[in-house]
């Protein structure tokens, strides 16, 4: 379904970015990316979703080439924003209407797609956020206004759920909600984090970037957590010192930083 084929990109001429990144995921995978922060993880995510482009290397969405100038074919760009979705990291990032209603039925009128109303009840129906339909998005908890993103990308039927940080704002609760609601989707799946206990949760195979923002590993996840000196290089694990019975120990932890 993806195929990134020697991918490059950075934001400036002087700044490194992602480095000769090679990757196929196949439709119905549930892929987790793995990495520290500043690896590239958000910048492939917006790769895959077609908002940026790479300044070298090839991208192929189920065959056919993304790339600036496909993406001004209407009839390309617009099965493609369909089909492949993001989930930003910061859901006041996607959220513009004046209502939870037409927050919701924002895609869906924009593509000329039926029966809005009908799909804006039956999502909000399955995100538990009916009782706000009439409601300013603002006034909504983090965990609603991500719940809210996820109902505007899903209405869209796609085929491509990406999600970059996904529960950067959300309490462990509302973490494991979202975990359990992943798990019951019928699609391809890409999930960014750096969080080391979720990783397993998101996908049994694993993409890490290394700090030089290239791929690290491939394979599967409970693998690479096993790997405790390729986890201390990609920066995941860190020294922590502590005391048992007066004496002081130090040694690599895998803790997750939020």
């Amino acid at each position: 379904m993806i195929e990134l084929t020697g991918i490059n990109h950075s934001y400036r001429k002087n700044r490194s970015g992602l480095r000769d990144i090679n990757l196929t995921i196949e439709a119905g995978e549930s892929v987790v990316l793995l990495g520290a922060n500043g690896t590239g993880k958000s910048s492939l995510l917006k790769i895959i979703n077609g908002l940026i482009f790479p300044a070298s290397g090839r991208y192929l969405f189920e065959g056919e080439p993304v790339t600036k100038r496909s993406c001004r074919r209407a009839d390309f760009v617009r099965e493609f924003r369909q089909s492949v979705v993001l989930l930003f990291q910061n859901p006041d990032a996607m959220i513009f209407n004046p209502t939870v209603f037409d927050e919701i039925a924002f895609g869906p009128r924009q593509l000329g797609l039926q029966d809005v109303d009908d799909k804006v009840r039956h999502w909000a129906h399955l995100l538990d956020l009916e009782h706000y339909l009439d409601r300013p998005p603002f006034q909504l908890s983090s965990g609603e206004k991500q719940r809210l993103c996820l109902a505007a990308l899903l209405i869209l039927d796609p085929r491509v759920l990406l999600l970059d940080e996904p529960t950067s704002y959300l309490d462990p609760g509302t973490t494991g909600w979202l975990v359990d609601f992943l798990r019951g989707l019928e699609l391809t799946t890409i999930s960014s984090t750096h969080n080391l206990s979720l990783a397993p949760e998101l996908g049994r195979r694993t993409v890490l970037l290394s700090r030089d923002r290239s791929v690290a590993y491939d394979g599967p996840t409970d693998e690479l957590l096993a790997d405790r000196e390729l986890l201390k290089t990609a920066g995941l694990t860190h020294i922590h010192g502590h005391e048992h019975d007066g004496v002081e120990h130090r040694h690599y932890h895998t803790h997750d930083w939020d």
